[in-house]
């Protein structure tokens, strides 16, 4: 038994420091997660709204999980070091719980992101008809014209029926250079769209959505089946440390 023993203390010494690199990984995607939806609540505020039409969770979900991770990361840590199988057991349950969040999320995203873009719609529009230049959505409105290089829904015509312009015209957000556009201009609808960006935000941004969501469902997909790695490194070891009565003094 004893020689048994001594063959395998390399194979439980290579187990655990594959763990413990695989643990600070994952504790690093935590800090990552939670860092990301920190900025999201803070940064992203408007352009949620725009997205998901009313206050969203999304930048929670991001920032829970991401301290859950973080908690996890170092429970995981923990549990390698001290070699205990009930620890490791217990490791690779929570392991199993991220993967099958993870897995959900991905796919929930990727089957609806039709559904996304038909809310962007509705929200933007909306949006665009109650703009006043002052509120969370109507300035996110400007700055999604302004970095897109884009005005109105479909095109700068979407403005013709909002509140904004029989008093004010069209945002000069919309314009195309700013030293060439003016209130009197904007309020023309005539001579307005000859000043202003043809093509409109909805498809730019839909465009990007479409584009993007593969690799975002991608790189889910595989953060999530990356977990499948630790739950076999934690369930190989706790398998050998119980068969050979080993534990880490």
């Amino acid at each position: 038994m004893a020689p048994r023993r001594m063959e395998t203390k390399p194979v439980i010494t290579c187990l655990k420091t594959l763990l413990l690199i695989y643990s600070f990984i994952f504790w690093v995607t935590g800090l990552v997660l939670l860092s990301v939806g920190l900025w999201g609540k803070l940064m992203l505020g408007p352009y949620m709204s725009l997205i998901a039409g009313s206050s969203t969770d999304a930048p929670y979900v991001l920032t829970g999980t991401g301290a859950a991770i973080v908690l996890f990361g170092l429970f995981g840590c923990f549990a390698t070091c001290r070699g205990r199988p009930w620890m490791l057991k217990l490791y690779t349950m929570f392991l199993s719980l991220v993967f099958l969040a993870e897995l959900i999320a991905g796919i929930s995203g990727f089957i609806f992101r039709h559904e996304i873009k038909g809310t962007f719609l509705r929200t933007y529009s909306d949006a665009v008809l109650r703009y006043d230049g002052r509120d969370e959505r109507s300035l996110a409105v400007d700055d999604v014209q302004r970095r897109l290089h884009c005005c109105g829904v479909y095109n700068y015509t979407s403005w013709f029926t909002s509140w904004h312009f029989p008093v004010n015209g069209i945002p000069a957000s919309c314009c195309v250079s700013f030293s060439d556009c003016n209130g009197r201009d904007l309020r023309n609808a005539t001579v307005a769209p000859s000043k202003v960006h043809q093509q409109g935000c909805y498809d730019l941004v839909t465009s990007f959505i479409e584009t993007n969501m593969g690799i975002i469902a991608g790189v889910t997909f595989g953060i999530a089946f990356s977990q499948l790695i630790g739950m076999w490194l934690a369930c190989c070891l706790s398998r050998l440390i119980t068969a050979n009565h080993y534990e880490m003094v």
